[in-house]
């Protein structure tokens, strides 16, 4: 579906969903990001060329209707990437990832999954329906736990190979990974710390949660405390894992807006309180 407009520099795709997706606040006026700062735009949707398009309201943008605009293959529009809006205020950035979750659940639901027929979208609520079997699919959220684990006044955090470069280590952050069919959310923080480092941990107790549009996850974090074990790599998942003082530099962490910081952040506050013991 249709882009934020309008970026002066084109910037790489986002993968999955938020690529070539984006949302448009159709009215008198648009309220579009440009280098993620908010601008106001003035037109409407017949001097924007998207009057044929289809469209769907998410909800509002500064007191703005917002909507989500069927793509268009011939659209030359730039786009700004999803991830690059984390900064936003945490209900904003929520509805523009509701809009890139919708989009990516109605481009990979046009077939019905039971018997293969075209599927339609329904108007009394959020679903697509096969047009021959009638089958009715909503949209797919997968759950992943997000976890951080302390022990005494360290934080243990992993340098996924994602973000690893030759000659710089890139972000250190907590561990995470998507729950299994039949698992607890607890059972998957154990499962997940294990299997990545080799760590078992305890008092595991729920943080908050994070909707995550890449492309279609929900994070739940939870705080967690060292029980046994020393670190083995996953090597397959990670480059690095350490635990760090909260006492000493750290290295470079997630960015703003993400659960995975605010679950560092609680955790050093955490640290700091045993160390004043």
């Amino acid at each position: 579906m249709t882009a934020l407009l309008k970026q002066k520099k084109r910037k790489k795709y986002e993968s999955n969903s938020a690529r070539r997706s984006g949302i448009l606040a159709i009215h008198q006026r648009i309220d579009a990001l440009l280098a993620g700062k908010m601008i106001c735009l003035f037109g409407t949707a017949k001097e924007l060329g998207l009057t044929t398009q289809k469209a769907m309201l998410l909800g509002k943008w500064k007191s703005q209707p917002l909507w989500l605009v069927a793509e268009n293959d011939q659209d030359e529009r730039e786009y700004l990437s999803l991830r690059s809006l984390l900064s936003l205020p945490t209900e904003d950035f929520h509805l523009l990832s509701r809009g890139v979750e919708i989009n990516h659940f109605l481009k990979t639901h046009q077939f019905c999954g039971k018997c293969g027929q075209k599927a339609e979208q329904t108007h009394d609520e959020l679903a697509v329906q096969c047009t021959s079997c009638g089958y009715r699919t909503y949209p797919v959220i997968c759950p992943s736990i997000i976890v951080a684990v302390r022990r005494g006044t360290e934080i243990l955090l992993a340098n996924h190979k994602r973000h690893y470069t030759p000659g710089k280590a890139g972000i250190y952050t907590t561990l995470a990974g998507f729950v299994e069919v039949g698992e607890t959310f607890e059972n998957a923080v154990r499962r997940e710390v294990f299997e990545e480092t080799g760590i078992r941990v305890k008092n595991i107790r729920y943080f908050g949660s994070q909707p995550w549009a890449f492309p279609n996850s929900q994070m739940v974090g939870f705080l967690a405390d060292y029980d046994s074990g020393e670190i083995q790599l996953q090597e397959t998942e990670l480059h690095d894992a350490q635990w760090f003082s909260s006492a000493a530099p750290l290295p470079e962490l997630p960015p703003t807006g993400t659960i995975a910081l605010k679950l560092i952040n609680a955790t050093l506050e955490l640290c700091k309180a045993e160390q004043n013991k």
